[in-house]
Parts: C-alpha cells; structure tokens; sequence
C-alpha cells in the first residue's frame, strides 16, 4: 500500500488528498501543527504535528506539504528532506503536463492544470485549478499560480511569488521574487521583487488611486 503523509489540513491540504487519491495514492494521512490542540479538522483526522512527522517520514512512501503560505512551505520542505522524508509531487490525473516540461520535488498540480514545452516548475509550487503555464516558463521555487490564472511564454517567475485568482501575465514578463499579483490583475511590464501590484493593466500598490 503507498502511503502518502501531507502536512497541512487546510481546505488546501484536502484538495491535495484528493487529488493524491485520484493519482492512485492508497492511503492519505494528515500531519497539521494545530495538533494536539485539534485532533481533527472537519472529517479530517489528525495524526500528529510537524515535529511528529519528522520523527516518523520514513514511514511513509511521499511526504508532500500543503501548506499556502510559500516561505512557510519551503521551509517545512527543508527540514523534512533534511530528515530523509521522500519528498513527493502530486499531480492530479485531470492535468496536462509537457513530457518535455520539468516539475521539482514538493510541487502538486490541480485538476485543469496545464503545463506547456519546456516549462521549468521549481521545488515546492502550486499549480491550482485549471490555471495555465504556457512554453519555455520558468518558475522559481515555493511559487503559486492560482486558480484559472494564465502565464503567456517565456514569463519568468522568482521565488515564493503568488499570482491571484484569474490573473494573466503577458509572454516574456519577468516577476521577481516575493511578488504578489492580484486576483483577476493584467501584467503587461515586469515587476520587481517584493512589489504588489493590481489592476488592468497591473500596477504597484503604491501607485492605486484612492478610494473614498
């Protein structure tokens, strides 16, 4: 029987469960640090914590981490490749990956998800429902490209960076690290590392009007 452990019981960790059962994972069990404070969440039970999955990853056959937070998730991560933990991806069956496409260890793709030639998906990524990752795509690592976002070719995408429900960034568009990209947003031009930016088309959150 593969057993896969997933730390995180979010209403994100259930759709990673979910999506590791339909990709023929046998056995999911929850690993969340709101233990033992909470022995379930909702029908989920809770088997333990971070620090009890660190003690007992070589039980299982995956360990994926199904946590939104990128820096948080990267982190967990670490400390559990560090301890021997098989550090797995999670790719939902309704997904469509490029054989020529790459996907680092730790990433899990949704139902819808797609994944063009030569893209490059670094450690850790979450590619949610039915968003979009065209040709020749870098994403860096710990990245989230939300539900039904799209990214045109040759867009470039630094570490821990969120694009928002719905947003699209135009072909050859770099992101830098640490960026956040509002739901529904049109990027046009690059941005640097740690900026918000929103809109159509998409601009720093400095620079929004003020409402009121």
């Amino acid at each position: 029987m593969r057993r896969l452990a997933i730390l995180g019981a979010s209403g994100h960790g259930k759709v990673v469960a979910e999506s590791a059962l339909a990709a023929g994972w046998q056995e999911v069990l929850f690993f969340d640090d709101a233990w033992p404070s909470k022995q379930a969440v909702g029908r989920v039970i809770l088997r333990g914590d971070t620090k009890t999955l660190l003690k007992d990853a070589s039980q299982f056959d995956g360990v994926v981490v199904a946590i939104g937070s990128n820096e948080v998730r990267l982190k967990k991560l670490s400390a559990l490749r560090q301890r021997g933990a098989v550090i797995v991806s999670i790719v939902h069956p309704a997904a469509i990956i490029s054989p020529s496409a790459r996907l680092d260890a730790g990433s899990v793709v949704m139902a819808g998800a797609i994944v063009n030639a030569d893209a490059i998906i670094g450690r850790g990524a979450i590619l949610n429902t039915a968003c979009s990752v065209d040709h020749d795509c870098v994403l860096g690592q710990g990245v989230h490209i939300s539900p039904g976002a799209r990214l045109a070719g040759s867009v470039q995408v630094g570490d821990r960076t969120w694009v928002g429900i719905g947003a699209v960034v135009r072909q050859g568009i770099q992101l830098g690290a640490d960026v956040i990209v509002g739901a529904g947003s049109v990027v046009v031009k690059d941005v640097t590392a740690g900026h918000t930016v929103l809109g159509v088309s998409a601009k720093p959150l400095s620079e929004q009007p003020l409402i009121g």
